[in-house]
């Protein structure tokens, strides 16, 4: 499979959490395929941002491969990054309107996620193409702080290192009066959340030629 960009993310293992994602938004990342969603109204238009994405975490952002690099490479890189990074934990996991979407946000002390996203967004970079002029135009289009353009200029996207705030998303940006709506909808179907959670391994997604994500290869963090 020829990937037009690559990521590093959080993926939840086989499990309700990840059936529930997968349903929820349309897409199974991990088996690359679509999942059946709920006969809810309006759930696949709130869900279509995010879906292409599916249930995740990001830990680096989506980038295209610098010349003369391949996925063999990356693999290696990533898979070295797991090897040095022990398992990283929350207490838990809550469903929080973040931003105008739905996500899934860390409940305590996420420094250890916070770090690892850190080391692969750092130690990962050589991978990674520069962002084109016309990447760069549109993510400062949203308005970003100093801090946040030194970022992108820095590593391509503006939300990484002290900007970044872990998150699996749920939807795209709600309108304000549809926002506790969703939050309810969301809320009745949830399975059980893990307590404490856990992140024992990272995952290497890759973007198809249809514009979806799907799962590369699982790395066990062993550090």
């Amino acid at each position: 499979m020829s990937y037009t960009r690559v990521a590093v993310y959080y993926l939840p293992p086989g499990g309700d959490l990840a059936r529930f994602g997968a349903s929820w938004l349309g897409w199974d990342v991990a088996q690359g395929c679509p999942a059946p969603q709920p006969a809810i109204a309006g759930l696949a238009e709130v869900t279509e941002a995010p879906r292409k994405y599916g249930f995740h975490g990001t830990l680096k952002p989506p980038f295209r491969l610098a010349e003369g690099l391949d996925i063999a490479a990356l693999e290696e890189a990533v898979e070295s990054v797991a090897r040095t990074g022990a398992p990283a934990r929350a207490d838990g996991l809550a469903l929080t309107t973040l931003g105008g979407f739905l996500a899934f946000t860390p409940v305590g002390d996420a420094a250890a996620i916070e770090r690892l996203a850190a080391s692969c967004v750092t130690e990962l970079d050589a991978f990674r193409a520069p962002a084109g002029p016309n990447e760069i135009a549109r993510r400062r289009g949203a308005g970003l702080t100093s801090r946040q353009d030194a970022l992108l200029t820095r590593w391509g996207y503006p939300y990484v290192m002290e900007e970044f705030h872990f998150h699996l998303t749920l939807t795209g940006r709600l309108p304000k009066d549809k926002a506790e709506g969703w939050y309810r909808e969301a809320r009745a179907r949830l399975p059980e959340l893990p307590v404490p959670f856990v992140m024992e391994d990272v995952a290497l997604a890759g973007e198809r030629p249809d514009g979806r994500f799907e799962l590369i290869r699982r790395f066990p963090l062993t550090g």
